[in-house]
C-alpha cells in the first residue's frame, strides 16, 4: 500500500508487513483479507472481450530522462481538460506465499466489480506475484477494455535502500525484477501490460531510473495520495481524494481488501462526486497521451 506520502511517493508499501518491520509492511502485503461476496468474486472474474494488440496502437511513453534515466510521470498538464485517473496497486511481495496458502487474501474483487458497475477506466499497477497468485482475475483485468494493466515489479522490494522496511533489489537485478512481471502477465493471459511501471513504496533514485530505462518503461508516480492504506474511514479517504484532484490529476490507491478495506466505499463516494464536478475519469495512457510524449 501507499504510506504517507514521502518524496511524492508512497504509494505502494503493501508489502511491507511481511517483514514485521512496520504497520505499513502489513498494509503492503494485502490486496484483500477477507473473502468477497460470491457475486461480487464472480462479477469480477467476468470475462471481457480483449483488447486490440499492441501492434495496432502502440502505447504512449514519455521521451527518455537525463543521463539515460526512464521518464518519470505524475500528472497531466493543468489545462481546461478536467480528466483524472485513479489507479490500483495490486501488492503482492515474493515471500507472501505462504500467507495466502493459510487465506490471507491479497485482491479485492468487489472493488473491481465496483468500478465497472460504475463504468470507471482504471489503471491497475500489479505485481508479479500478485498475477501468479490471482492469474483469472489478473487475465479477466486484463483483457476487460476497462482497464489496462501495468507493471509494480515482481516482487514488490523496493529499488533503493530504507524504503518502508521492504527488502531491496540489488541493482543488476532491478531490469530483471520488472521483465519478470511481465512473463508473470503474460503466463496469466494478459495480452496487452502496458509499458508503465510503478516503484514499489514509490521510492527511486537516479540510479533505478538508469537500471529500469532498458526495460522501455515510463516510470509512474502520482500526485494524490488517498490515505486509503490502513485507513478504516471511508469518508476521510474521500474527503482527502476530492480535495487534492486537480485537471489531470493521477491518484494513488490499493487493491487490497485486508491492508485497505476501506477503497471500495471511497470509491463510490468520489465518483459520483468527481463526476458531479465535472471530470472524466481516464486510464494513465490517456493521460500520458495528452503531454505529447513531453515531461
Amino acid at each position: 500500500m501507499i504510506p504517507p506520502v514521502r518524496r511524492l511517493a508512497a504509494v505502494s508499501v503493501l508489502g511491507v508487513s511481511v517483514l514485521g518491520v512496520s504497520v505499513l509492511g502489513a498494509v503492503l502485503a494485502a490486496c484483500g483479507t477477507a473473502e468477497a461476496p460470491r457475486a461480487a468474486r464472480q462479477a469480477s472474474a467476468q470475462p471481457s472481450p480483449a483488447r486490440p494488440s499492441p501492434a495496432a496502437s502502440r502505447p504512449p511513453t514519455l521521451a527518455p530522462g537525463p543521463a539515460g534515466q526512464a521518464p518519470v510521470f505524475a500528472h497531466a498538464p493543468r489545462t481546461g481538460d478536467k480528466t483524472v485517473a485513479l489507479t490500483f496497486d495490486a501488492d503482492m511481495t515474493a515471500d507472501q506465499g505462504g500467507r495466502a496458502a493459510a487465506g490471507e487474501r491479497f485482491d479485492n474483487p468487489e472493488l473491481i466489480a465496483a468500478l465497472r458497475a460504475s463504468k470507471v477506466p482504471a489503471t491497475v499497477f500489479m505485481t508479479g506475484r500478485w498475477a501468479e497468485e490471482y492469474p483469472v482475475q489478473a487475465r479477466t483485468i486484463g483483457r476487460d477494455p476497462l482497464f489496462e494493466v501495468a507493471n509494480h515489479s515482481y516482487s514488490h522490494y523496493a529499488f533503493t535502500a530504507d524504503c518502508y522496511g521492504l527488502p531491496t533489489v540489488e541493482r543488476d537485478a532491478m531490469r530483471a525484477d520488472v521483465e519478470r512481471a511481465y512473463a508473470a502477465f503474460r503466463k496469466a493471459g494478459v495480452p496487452d501490460a502496458m509499458p508503465y511501471f510503478r516503484f514499489p513504496g514509490g521510492c527511486y533514485d537516479g540510479q533505478a531510473l538508469r537500471a529500469v530505462r532498458g526495460a522501455g518503461v515510463t516510470a509512474v508516480q502520482w500526485d494524490v495520495v488517498s490515505g486509503d492504506a490502513f485507513a478504516t474511514d471511508a469518508d476521510a479517504v474521500a474527503r482527502q481524494v476530492l480535495e487534492g484532484v486537480k485537471p489531470g490529476s493521477v491518484v494513488v490507491m490499493h487493491c487490497t481488501r485486508s491492508a485497505a478495506p476501506v477503497t471500495e466505499r471511497a470509491v463510490r463516494a468520489i465518483v459520483p462526486e468527481l463526476r458531479r464536478r465535472g471530470y472524466r475519469f481516464v486510464k494513465v495512457s490517456e493521460l500520458i497521451g495528452a503531454t505529447g510524449g513531453h515531461r
